[in-house]
């Protein structure tokens, strides 16, 4: 097993308009040539605009940095490899040649980026089940148990069933939110 404290955030540039294609092909590599423990998320950061069709508003998806990809990964040889020859990337932005492996991300920019797409800066490798009881960490519940009653395992968030005041009261966290309970 990989240590996963070295995961950090590459930007990819990619032929404009195959934004989606590099992430569907990065990650169906990553599993089919076992480096799931290398390559993590990959992320085409979109924003939601309302543009005016034919007198019709309509709420559309758009790319924010076309013809780039996210990438959180452990920079190995075998992992830089697997990432630059997948199809349609061109290269990693902040590698300068010469074969020299690229500069990831400060924690500040992803964690904004990542922030405005609804995703928690720092994924948990826990494995959460429905039931299952959790202390919160961060927030103004912070302190506090609960049990976890509905998981979103795509967007790294829990619903967790706090007790307030007597009663039964729900709250939305991020994975990172949220630690397992210590008795």
């Amino acid at each position: 097993m990989v240590e996963t404290s070295k995961k950090q955030w590459y930007v990819l540039h990619t032929y404009s308009g195959y934004e989606d294609k590099v992430k569907k092909d990065l990650l169906s590599r990553a599993q089919s040539l076992g480096m799931q423990d290398y390559i993590f998320r990959v992320i085409v950061p979109e924003e939601e605009k309302t543009e005016t069709v034919r007198g019709k508003k309509q709420e559309v998806e758009e790319k924010v940095f076309p013809g780039y990809v996210l990438v959180e990964m452990v920079m190995t040889d075998e992992s830089w490899f697997v990432v630059r020859n997948t199809p349609n990337v061109t290269g990693f932005v902040g590698s300068h040649g010469g074969g020299s492996k690229p500069s990831p991300l400060y924690d500040e920019e992803i964690e904004r980026i990542l922030k405005q797409q609804g995703q928690p800066a720092k994924h948990s490798d826990a494995n959460y089940e429905v039931g299952q009881t959790v202390t919160i960490t961060e927030g103004p519940f912070k302190g506090m148990s609960g049990k976890i009653t509905d998981i979103q395992p795509d967007k790294y968030k829990l619903s967790v069933s706090i007790d307030m005041f007597g009663r039964e009261t729900n709250t939305e966290l991020d994975y990172d939110q949220v630690k397992e309970y210590e008795a």
